[in-house]
């Protein structure tokens, strides 16, 4: 989780050992060449759209400078749930395992002090969560 913003780690780190689903970060902070690489994704080259965010006219919160303040920090992660042995990304439960998760990573956030934001509340990022400064 290098580059990601340390309160947001701190409330991954808190969250994990009493997880309903044991879940992996699997992207934390992400250079502007990264995030246009998943903005062309669905558009200009092969594969689903996965994010609405340019990383140049609009930067992504897994981008530096998205919160105003150039730290080398990202605000966001993406994780996924583990089970069955192994990170599932496109398994039939893989949303309802974020959803509980999800739950469990707010009720932490809360008892933190944190305002973190689930993507899955805007009905299309599942594995994306901010931490909101």
């Amino acid at each position: 989780m290098e580059g990601v913003h340390p309160l947001l780690v701190e409330l991954l780190m808190a969250s994990i050992p009493d997880s309903p689903v044991d879940f992996t970060v699997v992207e934390g902070l992400r250079t502007t060449k990264r995030q246009q690489e998943l903005y062309a994704q669905g558009r200009t080259k092969p594969g689903a759209i996965v994010t609405k965010v340019d990383g140049v006219k609009k930067l992504s919160n897994h981008q530096d400078e998205a919160d105003g303040v150039k730290d080398g920090l990202g605000c966001a992660v993406d994780i996924y749930p583990f089970f069955k042995g192994q990170v599932q990304v496109n398994h039939k439960d893989t949303h309802r395992c974020l959803k509980l998760i999800s739950d469990h990573i707010k009720a932490k956030a809360k008892e933190l002090g944190l305002t973190v934001v689930w993507g899955g509340d805007w009905g299309w990022d599942y594995p994306h969560f901010e931490l909101k400064l």
